[in-house]
């Protein structure tokens, strides 16, 4: 697993990660533990809205752009 211990709300080094809220993004290796100095950062990060092309990556309602070089 890797850890980031940089807020991505507000980039500033999050210290005490006992404490902190955090975040596991993925799973097994690539997981990702994300640190927030806050609960409030850390619920902006998680009202983010992501996009989700489909398998095949053409365009659906969630990601209405073509995928650079699709020429459909």
């Amino acid at each position: 697993m890797r850890i980031s211990t940089t807020d991505p709300i507000s980039l500033h080094d999050v210290t005490d990660i006992e404490h902190a809220p955090h975040v596991i993004e993925g799973e097994g290796d690539n997981a990702l533990d994300i640190y927030f100095e806050s609960e409030e950062n850390k619920q902006a990060y998680l009202d983010i809205d992501v996009e989700n092309p489909g398998k095949d990556f053409t365009v659906n309602l969630d990601n209405p752009q073509s995928m650079a070089g699709d020429e459909s």
